[in-house]
Protein backbone atom coordinates (compact mmCIF):
# COMPACT_ATOMS: atom_id res chain seq x y z
CA UNK A 1 0.00 0.00 0.00
CA UNK A 2 1.16 3.60 -0.63
CA UNK A 3 0.09 5.20 2.46
CA UNK A 4 2.29 2.31 4.16
CA UNK A 5 4.76 3.30 6.75
CA UNK A 6 8.57 3.12 5.59
CA UNK A 7 10.26 5.40 8.03
CA UNK A 8 8.99 7.06 11.79
CA UNK A 9 11.89 10.07 12.45
CA UNK A 10 13.83 10.78 15.35
CA UNK A 11 11.52 13.29 16.92
CA UNK A 12 7.99 12.19 15.87
CA UNK A 13 5.82 12.12 18.64
CA UNK A 14 4.43 8.94 17.13
CA UNK A 15 7.43 7.42 17.52
CA UNK A 16 7.63 3.84 19.86
CA UNK A 17 3.50 4.48 19.58
CA UNK A 18 3.40 3.26 15.86
CA UNK A 19 5.71 0.62 13.81
CA UNK A 20 7.03 0.52 10.47
CA UNK A 21 4.82 -1.15 7.88
CA UNK A 22 1.82 0.09 9.37
CA UNK A 23 -0.77 1.34 7.43
CA UNK A 24 -2.37 4.88 8.23
CA UNK A 25 -5.83 4.70 7.42
CA UNK A 26 -7.43 8.05 8.84
CA UNK A 27 -6.86 11.27 10.82
CA UNK A 28 -9.44 12.71 12.92
CA UNK A 29 -12.01 10.17 10.99
CA UNK A 30 -11.23 11.82 7.83
CA UNK A 31 -9.93 9.21 5.79
CA UNK A 32 -5.98 9.95 4.03
CA UNK A 33 -6.15 8.99 0.32
CA UNK A 34 -2.55 10.97 0.00
CA UNK A 35 0.30 13.56 1.56
CA UNK A 36 -2.32 16.00 1.53
CA UNK A 37 -5.21 14.91 3.61
CA UNK A 38 -1.75 13.35 5.61
CA UNK A 39 -0.39 16.87 5.97
CA UNK A 40 -3.74 18.82 6.34
CA UNK A 41 -5.53 16.86 9.01
CA UNK A 42 -2.34 15.86 10.92
CA UNK A 43 -1.85 20.22 11.19
CA UNK A 44 -3.73 20.47 14.74
CA UNK A 45 -2.30 19.70 18.20
CA UNK A 46 -4.46 16.86 18.84
CA UNK A 47 -4.85 14.41 16.48
CA UNK A 48 -6.13 10.97 16.68
CA UNK A 49 -4.58 8.67 14.00
CA UNK A 50 -5.83 5.21 13.07
CA UNK A 51 -3.74 2.85 11.70
CA UNK A 52 -3.63 -0.95 10.27
CA UNK A 53 -1.21 -3.25 11.68
CA UNK A 54 0.98 -5.07 9.33
CA UNK A 55 0.86 -9.03 9.42
CA UNK A 56 -2.67 -8.94 11.73
CA UNK A 57 -4.69 -6.27 9.51
CA UNK A 58 -5.80 -5.37 12.90
CA UNK A 59 -7.06 -1.72 13.12
CA UNK A 60 -5.75 0.39 15.63
CA UNK A 61 -5.73 4.31 17.41
CA UNK A 62 -3.23 6.53 18.30
CA UNK A 63 -3.96 9.41 20.35
CA UNK A 64 -1.83 12.47 20.23
CA UNK A 65 -0.92 16.03 21.28
CA UNK A 66 1.65 18.18 19.63
CA UNK A 67 3.02 21.42 18.33
CA UNK A 68 0.30 23.83 15.79
CA UNK A 69 1.70 22.49 12.29
CA UNK A 70 3.86 20.11 13.73
CA UNK A 71 4.98 17.44 11.34
CA UNK A 72 3.81 13.80 12.83
CA UNK A 73 7.31 12.44 11.27
CA UNK A 74 5.94 9.32 9.24
CA UNK A 75 7.86 9.12 5.73
CA UNK A 76 5.64 6.59 3.56
CA UNK A 77 6.52 3.97 0.80
CA UNK A 78 5.60 6.79 -2.40
CA UNK A 79 5.90 10.15 -1.42
CA UNK A 80 2.46 11.52 -2.11
CA UNK A 81 0.93 8.25 -0.67
CA UNK A 82 -0.61 7.90 -4.24
CA UNK A 83 1.09 8.05 -7.95
CA UNK A 84 1.68 11.30 -9.59
CA UNK A 85 -0.72 12.70 -11.80
CA UNK A 86 0.08 12.28 -15.35
CA UNK A 87 0.03 15.44 -17.88
CA UNK A 88 -2.42 14.40 -21.24
CA UNK A 89 -1.18 17.80 -23.47
CA UNK A 90 0.99 17.57 -25.83
CA UNK A 91 2.60 21.02 -25.89
CA UNK A 92 4.45 22.50 -29.22
CA UNK A 93 7.41 23.69 -26.88
CA UNK A 94 7.22 20.65 -24.15
CA UNK A 95 11.22 20.09 -23.36
CA UNK A 96 10.57 16.22 -22.46
CA UNK A 97 9.72 15.48 -26.09
CA UNK A 98 12.93 17.22 -27.09
CA UNK A 99 15.20 14.49 -24.91
CA UNK A 100 17.10 11.91 -26.82
CA UNK A 101 16.45 8.12 -26.01
CA UNK A 102 18.38 6.35 -23.85
CA UNK A 103 17.95 8.64 -20.90
CA UNK A 104 16.91 6.76 -17.60
CA UNK A 105 12.93 6.11 -17.78
CA UNK A 106 11.67 8.90 -14.68
CA UNK A 107 13.18 11.50 -17.10
CA UNK A 108 10.41 11.26 -19.73
CA UNK A 109 7.31 11.02 -17.18
CA UNK A 110 5.13 14.11 -17.52
CA UNK A 111 3.66 15.42 -14.43
CA UNK A 112 0.62 17.48 -14.24
CA UNK A 113 0.22 17.00 -10.42
CA UNK A 114 -1.07 19.89 -8.03
CA UNK A 115 -0.28 17.97 -4.67
CA UNK A 116 3.77 18.62 -6.47
CA UNK A 117 2.99 22.30 -7.28
CA UNK A 118 2.38 22.67 -3.61
CA UNK A 119 5.13 20.53 -2.08
CA UNK A 120 7.66 20.96 -4.66
CA UNK A 121 7.02 23.44 -6.77
CA UNK A 122 6.70 22.52 -10.51
CA UNK A 123 4.11 23.51 -12.72
CA UNK A 124 0.74 22.52 -13.99
CA UNK A 125 -1.43 23.42 -16.35
CA UNK A 126 -5.03 22.91 -14.77
CA UNK A 127 -6.43 20.72 -17.86
CA UNK A 128 -5.51 17.61 -16.15
CA UNK A 129 -7.65 18.61 -12.70
CA UNK A 130 -10.52 16.51 -12.11
CA UNK A 131 -13.51 18.87 -10.09
CA UNK A 132 -12.73 16.67 -6.96
CA UNK A 133 -9.36 18.01 -7.27
CA UNK A 134 -10.42 21.32 -7.62
CA UNK A 135 -12.60 21.56 -5.14
CA UNK A 136 -10.62 19.54 -2.48
CA UNK A 137 -7.42 22.57 -3.66
CA UNK A 138 -10.30 25.04 -2.86
CA UNK A 139 -11.48 23.26 0.23
CA UNK A 140 -8.23 22.59 1.87
CA UNK A 141 -6.68 25.95 0.81
CA UNK A 142 -3.47 24.19 -0.91
CA UNK A 143 -1.54 27.29 -1.74
CA UNK A 144 0.38 28.24 -3.08
CA UNK A 145 0.23 26.78 -6.35
CA UNK A 146 2.10 27.25 -9.49
CA UNK A 147 0.49 27.50 -12.63
CA UNK A 148 1.75 27.53 -16.47
CA UNK A 149 -0.60 29.43 -18.10
CA UNK A 150 1.25 30.52 -21.21
CA UNK A 151 -1.84 32.19 -23.27
CA UNK A 152 -5.12 33.52 -21.93
CA UNK A 153 -6.63 33.63 -25.49
CA UNK A 154 -8.64 29.87 -25.41
CA UNK A 155 -7.97 28.93 -29.33
CA UNK A 156 -4.32 29.82 -29.17
CA UNK A 157 -3.66 28.21 -25.45
CA UNK A 158 -5.80 25.23 -26.86
CA UNK A 159 -3.77 25.28 -29.89
CA UNK A 160 -0.06 25.74 -28.64
CA UNK A 161 -0.57 22.83 -25.74
CA UNK A 162 -2.56 20.04 -27.93
CA UNK A 163 -5.68 19.64 -25.61
CA UNK A 164 -8.55 21.15 -26.93
CA UNK A 165 -9.37 21.25 -23.02
CA UNK A 166 -6.83 23.68 -22.23
CA UNK A 167 -9.23 26.52 -24.04
CA UNK A 168 -10.73 27.80 -20.76
CA UNK A 169 -7.70 28.98 -17.88
CA UNK A 170 -9.55 32.10 -17.00
CA UNK A 171 -12.58 30.12 -15.75
CA UNK A 172 -10.41 28.11 -13.08
CA UNK A 173 -7.60 30.53 -12.26
CA UNK A 174 -10.73 33.32 -11.30
CA UNK A 175 -12.09 30.22 -9.43
CA UNK A 176 -8.98 29.98 -7.28
CA UNK A 177 -8.16 33.16 -6.83
CA UNK A 178 -11.93 33.51 -5.33
CA UNK A 179 -11.12 30.92 -3.12
CA UNK A 180 -8.47 32.60 -1.93
CA UNK A 181 -5.87 30.27 -3.02
CA UNK A 182 -2.03 32.21 -4.30
CA UNK A 183 -0.96 31.58 -7.86
CA UNK A 184 2.68 31.64 -9.20
CA UNK A 185 2.55 31.55 -12.99
CA UNK A 186 4.68 31.20 -15.65
CA UNK A 187 4.22 32.30 -19.54
CA UNK A 188 6.84 30.18 -22.28
CA UNK A 189 7.16 32.51 -24.75
CA UNK A 190 7.60 30.97 -28.18
CA UNK A 191 8.57 33.85 -31.18
CA UNK A 192 5.84 34.42 -33.76
CA UNK A 193 3.19 32.63 -31.23
CA UNK A 194 2.05 33.72 -27.64
CA UNK A 195 4.75 36.92 -28.51
CA UNK A 196 4.01 40.71 -28.48
CA UNK A 197 0.43 41.40 -28.45
CA UNK A 198 -0.76 37.80 -27.39
CA UNK A 199 1.93 38.05 -24.48
CA UNK A 200 0.15 41.83 -23.79
CA UNK A 201 -3.33 40.41 -23.54
CA UNK A 202 -2.28 37.59 -21.76
CA UNK A 203 -0.76 39.56 -18.81
CA UNK A 204 -3.74 42.05 -18.68
CA UNK A 205 -5.81 39.54 -18.17
CA UNK A 206 -3.70 37.83 -15.46
CA UNK A 207 -2.90 41.38 -13.70
CA UNK A 208 -6.91 41.51 -13.21
CA UNK A 209 -6.51 38.38 -11.19
CA UNK A 210 -3.69 39.92 -8.63
CA UNK A 211 -3.55 39.34 -5.69
CA UNK A 212 -4.78 35.71 -6.94
CA UNK A 213 -1.97 35.67 -9.38
CA UNK A 214 0.73 36.62 -7.31
CA UNK A 215 3.42 36.83 -9.75
CA UNK A 216 3.81 35.68 -13.58
CA UNK A 217 7.37 35.30 -15.23
CA UNK A 218 8.12 35.21 -18.93
CA UNK A 219 10.63 32.38 -20.18
CA UNK A 220 11.64 31.60 -23.74
CA UNK A 221 10.74 28.38 -25.14
CA UNK A 222 14.15 25.85 -24.63
CA UNK A 223 14.28 24.67 -28.06
CA UNK A 224 17.21 21.27 -28.16
CA UNK A 225 18.60 19.64 -31.32
CA UNK A 226 16.49 16.54 -30.28
CA UNK A 227 13.32 17.59 -32.08
CA UNK A 228 12.42 15.21 -35.02
CA UNK A 229 8.96 15.04 -35.71
CA UNK A 230 8.02 17.78 -33.37
CA UNK A 231 6.35 21.31 -34.51
CA UNK A 232 8.76 23.90 -36.24
CA UNK A 233 9.62 26.44 -33.60
CA UNK A 234 11.32 29.86 -33.57
CA UNK A 235 14.32 30.54 -30.58
CA UNK A 236 14.54 33.71 -29.81
CA UNK A 237 17.08 35.89 -30.55
CA UNK A 238 19.07 39.28 -29.51
CA UNK A 239 15.91 41.64 -31.39
CA UNK A 240 13.14 39.74 -29.94
CA UNK A 241 14.30 39.34 -26.67
CA UNK A 242 14.92 43.07 -26.38
CA UNK A 243 11.49 43.36 -27.94
CA UNK A 244 9.67 40.97 -25.09
CA UNK A 245 11.86 42.61 -22.21
CA UNK A 246 10.65 46.14 -23.14
CA UNK A 247 7.20 45.06 -23.40
CA UNK A 248 7.04 43.31 -20.14
CA UNK A 249 8.78 46.30 -18.13
CA UNK A 250 6.53 48.15 -19.14
CA UNK A 251 3.48 46.39 -18.37
CA UNK A 252 4.79 46.02 -14.80
CA UNK A 253 5.47 49.62 -14.17
CA UNK A 254 1.81 50.28 -15.07
CA UNK A 255 1.02 46.97 -12.39
CA UNK A 256 3.88 48.62 -9.85
CA UNK A 257 2.07 52.37 -10.23
CA UNK A 258 -1.51 50.79 -10.05
CA UNK A 259 -1.35 47.36 -7.90
CA UNK A 260 1.71 48.14 -5.68
CA UNK A 261 3.92 45.10 -7.34
CA UNK A 262 5.39 44.66 -10.63
CA UNK A 263 3.63 41.22 -11.16
CA UNK A 264 5.76 39.94 -14.37
CA UNK A 265 9.39 39.35 -14.87
CA UNK A 266 11.41 38.44 -17.43
CA UNK A 267 13.87 35.02 -17.00
CA UNK A 268 17.54 36.01 -16.63
CA UNK A 269 18.18 34.09 -19.93
CA UNK A 270 16.11 36.76 -21.91
CA UNK A 271 18.45 39.43 -20.85
CA UNK A 272 21.08 37.53 -22.15
CA UNK A 273 19.44 36.57 -25.47
CA UNK A 274 19.15 40.84 -25.31
CA UNK A 275 22.75 41.35 -24.29
CA UNK A 276 21.08 43.71 -21.16
CA UNK A 277 22.39 43.49 -17.88
CA UNK A 278 19.59 41.74 -15.36
CA UNK A 279 17.82 44.82 -13.24
CA UNK A 280 19.35 45.36 -9.96
CA UNK A 281 18.25 44.14 -7.12
CA UNK A 282 15.50 46.35 -5.65
CA UNK A 283 13.89 45.57 -9.05
CA UNK A 284 12.60 41.57 -8.19
CA UNK A 285 10.86 42.94 -5.10
CA UNK A 286 10.39 39.37 -3.07
CA UNK A 287 11.95 37.37 -5.85
CA UNK A 288 9.26 35.22 -5.57
CA UNK A 289 10.23 33.69 -9.17
CA UNK A 290 13.82 31.94 -8.78
CA UNK A 291 12.83 28.89 -9.60
CA UNK A 292 12.44 30.32 -12.98
CA UNK A 293 15.67 31.79 -13.20
CA UNK A 294 14.05 35.12 -12.48
CA UNK A 295 16.46 37.50 -10.75
CA UNK A 296 19.00 34.24 -9.92
CA UNK A 297 21.85 36.16 -11.38
CA UNK A 298 21.52 39.23 -9.55
CA UNK A 299 20.50 37.22 -6.31
CA UNK A 300 23.86 35.55 -6.36
CA UNK A 301 26.03 38.80 -6.80
CA UNK A 302 24.02 40.46 -4.36
CA UNK A 303 24.98 38.07 -1.68
CA UNK A 304 28.01 36.75 -3.56
CA UNK A 305 29.45 40.56 -2.92
CA UNK A 306 27.93 40.72 0.58
CA UNK A 307 29.52 37.64 2.17
CA UNK A 308 32.75 38.76 0.24
CA UNK A 309 32.65 42.38 2.55
CA UNK A 310 33.13 40.35 5.38
CA UNK A 311 36.10 38.14 4.09
CA UNK A 312 39.58 38.81 4.99
CA UNK A 313 42.51 39.42 2.87
CA UNK A 314 44.10 36.02 4.08
CA UNK A 315 41.03 34.22 3.90
CA UNK A 316 41.07 30.78 2.18
CA UNK A 317 43.37 27.26 1.64
CA UNK A 318 44.77 28.39 -1.23
CA UNK A 319 45.25 26.01 -4.10
CA UNK A 320 43.82 26.37 -7.97
CA UNK A 321 40.57 25.46 -9.06
CA UNK A 322 38.63 25.20 -11.39
CA UNK A 323 34.49 26.09 -11.66
CA UNK A 324 32.69 24.79 -14.32
CA UNK A 325 29.10 25.69 -15.48
CA UNK A 326 27.20 26.72 -18.61
CA UNK A 327 27.88 29.61 -21.15
CA UNK A 328 25.02 31.92 -19.80
CA UNK A 329 26.41 32.07 -16.48
CA UNK A 330 30.07 31.72 -16.92
CA UNK A 331 30.91 35.67 -17.55
CA UNK A 332 29.13 36.57 -14.10
CA UNK A 333 31.05 33.54 -12.42
CA UNK A 334 33.89 34.97 -13.96
CA UNK A 335 33.11 38.62 -13.05
CA UNK A 336 32.71 37.80 -8.96
CA UNK A 337 35.91 35.43 -9.49
CA UNK A 338 37.95 38.09 -10.58
CA UNK A 339 36.50 40.45 -7.67
CA UNK A 340 37.34 37.85 -5.63
CA UNK A 341 40.77 37.27 -6.10
CA UNK A 342 41.54 40.95 -5.67
CA UNK A 343 40.26 41.33 -1.83
CA UNK A 344 41.66 37.52 -0.94
CA UNK A 345 44.43 36.55 -3.07
CA UNK A 346 44.51 33.35 -2.08
CA UNK A 347 42.05 32.66 -4.48
CA UNK A 348 43.24 31.18 -7.68
CA UNK A 349 40.65 29.74 -9.93
CA UNK A 350 39.55 29.80 -13.08
CA UNK A 351 36.14 29.67 -15.17
CA UNK A 352 35.43 27.01 -17.77
CA UNK A 353 31.77 27.48 -19.76
CA UNK A 354 30.89 24.00 -20.75
CA UNK A 355 29.65 23.74 -24.35
CA UNK A 356 26.25 22.04 -24.64
CA UNK A 357 26.79 19.02 -27.20
CA UNK A 358 23.94 16.65 -25.43
CA UNK A 359 21.26 18.93 -25.71
CA UNK A 360 22.25 21.32 -28.50
CA UNK A 361 24.22 24.65 -28.37
CA UNK A 362 20.90 26.69 -27.73
CA UNK A 363 20.61 24.82 -24.53
CA UNK A 364 23.31 27.38 -22.54
CA UNK A 365 22.06 27.27 -18.94
CA UNK A 366 24.50 24.93 -16.00
CA UNK A 367 21.21 22.87 -14.89
CA UNK A 368 21.33 21.11 -18.30
CA UNK A 369 24.70 20.62 -18.91
CA UNK A 370 25.21 16.54 -18.51
CA UNK A 371 28.35 14.99 -17.10
CA UNK A 372 29.77 13.41 -20.32
CA UNK A 373 30.02 17.32 -21.75
CA UNK A 374 31.58 17.94 -18.53
CA UNK A 375 34.30 14.97 -19.05
CA UNK A 376 34.97 15.63 -22.57
CA UNK A 377 35.45 19.19 -22.25
CA UNK A 378 37.65 19.51 -19.07
CA UNK A 379 39.82 16.02 -19.35
CA UNK A 380 43.75 16.71 -20.31
CA UNK A 381 42.95 20.42 -19.14
CA UNK A 382 45.02 21.83 -16.24
CA UNK A 383 42.10 22.32 -13.46
CA UNK A 384 44.04 22.70 -10.03
CA UNK A 385 43.36 20.98 -7.09
CA UNK A 386 39.33 20.50 -7.47
CA UNK A 387 36.63 21.45 -10.07
CA UNK A 388 33.34 23.23 -8.50
CA UNK A 389 29.46 23.09 -10.10
CA UNK A 390 26.54 24.50 -9.05
CA UNK A 391 24.34 21.59 -7.48
CA UNK A 392 21.68 22.17 -9.99
CA UNK A 393 23.71 20.08 -12.80
CA UNK A 394 22.38 16.78 -10.48
CA UNK A 395 19.73 15.27 -9.50
CA UNK A 396 18.47 16.55 -6.83
CA UNK A 397 19.52 15.20 -3.34
CA UNK A 398 21.85 12.84 -5.54
CA UNK A 399 25.14 12.44 -7.29
CA UNK A 400 23.82 11.92 -10.56
CA UNK A 401 23.98 13.93 -13.34
CA UNK A 402 21.21 13.89 -16.29
CA UNK A 403 23.17 11.49 -18.27
CA UNK A 404 23.42 9.11 -15.48
CA UNK A 405 27.10 10.24 -14.77
CA UNK A 406 27.68 10.05 -11.18
CA UNK A 407 29.88 12.09 -9.06
CA UNK A 408 32.76 9.72 -8.66
CA UNK A 409 33.23 8.80 -12.34
CA UNK A 410 33.32 12.27 -13.25
CA UNK A 411 35.97 13.17 -10.44
CA UNK A 412 38.05 9.55 -11.22
CA UNK A 413 37.66 10.76 -15.42
CA UNK A 414 39.18 14.04 -14.45
CA UNK A 415 41.62 13.10 -11.56
CA UNK A 416 40.30 15.75 -9.23
CA UNK A 417 37.42 15.94 -6.85
CA UNK A 418 33.98 17.38 -8.75
CA UNK A 419 32.32 18.88 -6.07
CA UNK A 420 29.07 20.86 -6.23
CA UNK A 421 28.09 24.09 -4.55
CA UNK A 422 25.12 25.21 -2.91
CA UNK A 423 22.68 27.51 -4.73
CA UNK A 424 23.79 31.06 -2.59
CA UNK A 425 26.01 33.70 -3.14
CA UNK A 426 27.67 33.18 0.23
CA UNK A 427 28.22 29.16 -0.45
CA UNK A 428 29.60 30.08 -3.62
CA UNK A 429 32.58 32.60 -1.86
CA UNK A 430 33.24 29.32 0.18
CA UNK A 431 33.73 27.03 -2.35
CA UNK A 432 36.14 29.31 -3.92
CA UNK A 433 37.94 29.96 -0.40
CA UNK A 434 37.42 26.03 -0.10
CA UNK A 435 35.80 26.27 3.53
CA UNK A 436 33.53 23.17 4.35
CA UNK A 437 34.73 21.75 1.07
Amino acid sequence: MLNTITKIDEYSPLRGRVHVGDELVSINGHEVEDVLDYRYWGYEPRVSLVLRAAGSGREYTVKVKKGEGEDLGLDFEEYLMDRPWGCSNRCKFCFIDQLPKGLRRTLYFKDDDARLSFLTGSYITLTNLSEREMERICALKISPINVSVHATDGALRAELMGNPKAADIMGPLKRLADAGIVMDCQIVCCPGWNDRGQLSRTMRDLAGLYPGVNSVSIVPVGLTKHREGLPELTPFDRESAAETIDRVEAYAAECLSKLGSRVFWCSDELYLKAGREVPEDEYYEEYSQLENGVGLMRLLETEFMAALRLAEPDEGMGGRFTIATGVAAAPLLEKLLQTAHKKCGKINGQVCAIVNDFFGHTIDVAGLVTGGDLIAQLRGKDLGERVLIPHTMLRHGEGVFLDDVTLEEASAALGVPVTPTGGSGGELLDAMLGVNY
